[in-house]
């Protein structure tokens, strides 16, 4: 009888159920697994840090709507991988982290890297097991890709012990399971449907606000439509861009804080109310606005301040029950009301103060100029990534998204350190697009080895880095025997660094350099690195509100 070992059912029964990529770090007892998912098909990336890797694996859920693969040895490199577990935690994105482990037979006896894994990562997934033997590893796979993706999406773990992993089990005796089908898409109560439309005709100053799960659920048809038949004002969340193109003329987001101070009825299709949207609560919001919530999560409707109607189920299936009631009964918000002309008003000051620091050209340059210059170079279908503190806060308004899922940030837990897996995952996932990663020179210190994982994959990712020495702004000199603990050594020279793996460095100061370096860069074939000095105390513009509310 034919026998197959464990490291090959885990990884046939990941590509059985749609898992297309694996990334990791090998080593005890992982090795056979990788070597296996290039054998059956799944492109396997080999990365510098678990972390990185977790964070792509991620970021490949969120852009495909089927989990990724993150592969660790056991111990500190499962720990690592946890990061990425729990960022996916957080934005509700699907992906399947593979921790290795020691023997099964030498648990409690101080194994090598032994340490309680399935505990560990059990507060940051939706599923944690270790398989019970080689013959019924196909189940346990399945389990953890449909847990993954079923609900609200989000990451589950596999602990896999090195005599599962080299195990070996007649062929027979394994009971494969059928391919794990895309998720039911379920649909809102049809009395809160038409509660929602009643809320929102009734309304003076009506506002939608579209977030990542609507981008998530491939509902970018549809809220198109919504937005087109109801004429209502619309709000993206940072990774809600492109769900509708930022340049639709009922975009306003570029009077952000007027609108959510101003809105009496918000329409929430796949945003939550958490610190991003600081808690629905005053005085960010008025405190009689009435809240329309559109989420795939029961338990989130309500969160914060009471929802007006909630709307459970999948984004994509209940705003098409809105486009259809509104076929039924068409109802558009009036064309011209002080509501429109106040966040005109408000849109435009804030353009026109934005215009002022985007065509400031003088040297040292500043967050606007910089962004301004990647804006007008980059392709219109690019993929963007953008991390740091002040550089994802202003690409946020400075960089435009037209499409669906076509922006990867640090998201819902902040996380600092994803940009360069995310661009990877990104590349991967469009091999046919481009992917620029705009980092923030603190944020590319956490996982900037990885540009040798984009070197050696040839993936032609340009990253930049808007470098101002520092956290949120260093200096242009200090005391070597008393550096500031927000600083890093001034004008570093990040751009080498990719040199020394195969791809091309650029260095700007002037915008004369910036503009040049980014012609050049975007149309190179291999992985670049633009790297673009700042004024060290550059700051974007005033803000209304405090970033965090207290």
């Amino acid at each position: 009888m034919a026998e197959i070992d464990g490291a090959t059912l885990i990884v046939r029964s990941l590509k059985q159920h749609g898992v297309e990529h694996m990334f990791g770090v090998v080593g005890f007892p992982v090795v056979p697994i990788a070597f296996a998912a290039q054998r059956e098909g799944i492109r396997y990336l080999g990365f510098r840090n678990e972390q990185s890797a977790s964070y792509a694996a991620g970021a490949v859920g969120y852009l495909t709507g089927r989990p990724a693969a993150c592969l660790c040895v056991s111990g500190p490199g499962m720990i690592h991988g946890i990061a990425g577990a729990s960022n996916a935690w957080s934005n509700a994105w699907p992906m399947i982290l593979l921790g290795g482990a020691n023997d099964s037979f030498q648990n409690g006896m101080g194994a090598f890297q032994e340490a309680p894994q399935v505990e560990a990562a059990r507060p940051f997934v939706k599923y944690a097991a270790r398989p019970d033997s080689v013959e019924r590893v196909p189940y346990y796979v399945e389990q953890a890709v449909r847990s993954s993706i079923y609900g609200r999406p989000g990451a589950t773990y596999l602990d896999l012990p090195n005599d599962i992993i080299v195990g070996q089990a007649d062929e027979d005796a394994v009971e494969w399971c059928p391919p794990c089908a895309d998720p039911p898409r379920s649909q809102a109560d049809p009395a809160a449907i038409e509660r929602a439309l009643e809320v929102l005709k009734g309304s003076e100053r009506p506002l939608v606000i579209v977030g990542k799960g609507s981008a998530y659920a491939r509902a970018e048809d549809e809220v198109r439509q919504f937005i087109e038949a109801t004429k209502l004002p619309f709000l993206p969340s940072p990774m809600g861009k492109g769900v509708v193109p930022d340049d639709h003329p009922l975009s306003v987001a570029s009077a952000r804080s007027d609108a959510l101070k101003g809105a009496d009825a918000i329409l929430l299709l796949g945003a939550r109310l958490n610190w991003i949207l600081h808690f629905g609560k005053p005085p960010r919001f008025r405190p009689d606005v009435k809240i329309i919530q559109l989420d795939i999560h029961p338990e989130e409707i309500g969160t914060n301040i009471p929802a007006e109607v909630g709307l459970v189920g999948d984004a994509k299936a209940i705003v098409g029950q809105l486009n259809a009631a509104l076929e039924a009964k068409p109802w558009s918000y009036a064309s011209e009301t002080p509501w429109r002309a106040e966040l005109a008003e408000a849109a435009a000051s804030n353009k026109a103060a934005v215009l002022a620091m985007e065509q400031d050209h003088s040297a040292p340059l500043g967050y606007y100029r910089v962004l301004a210059e990647i804006r007008d170079q980059v392709p219109r279908d690019a993929l963007l990534v953008c991390e740091g503190s002040n550089t994802m806060d202003i690409s946020r308004t400075v960089l435009p998204n037209y499409g669906a899922r076509e922006r990867l940030d640090a998201g819902t837990f902040g996380t600092m350190g994803v940009g360069l897996g995310f661009a990877i995952a990104a590349a991967v996932v469009h091999p046919d697009r481009k992917v620029v990663c705009v980092e923030g020179d603190s944020a590319f210190g956490f996982s900037g080895m990885e540009v040798e994982t984009a070197c050696r994959y040839q993936l032609p990712i340009t990253f930049v880095i808007v470098n101002n020495n520092g956290i949120a702004g260093g200096v242009d000199d200090f005391d070597r025997d008393r550096v500031p603990p927000t600083v890093y050594t001034p004008k570093a020279r990040y751009e080498k660094m990719i040199e020394g793996f195969g791809g091309k460095g650029y260095y700007a100061e002037t915008s004369e350099e910036l503009a040049l370096a980014l012609k050049e860069a975007l149309a190179q074939k291999v992985p670049t690195i633009v790297n673009v000095m700042i004024d060290p105390k550059a700051a974007r513009k005033p803000q209304k509100f405090e970033w965090l509310t207290r």
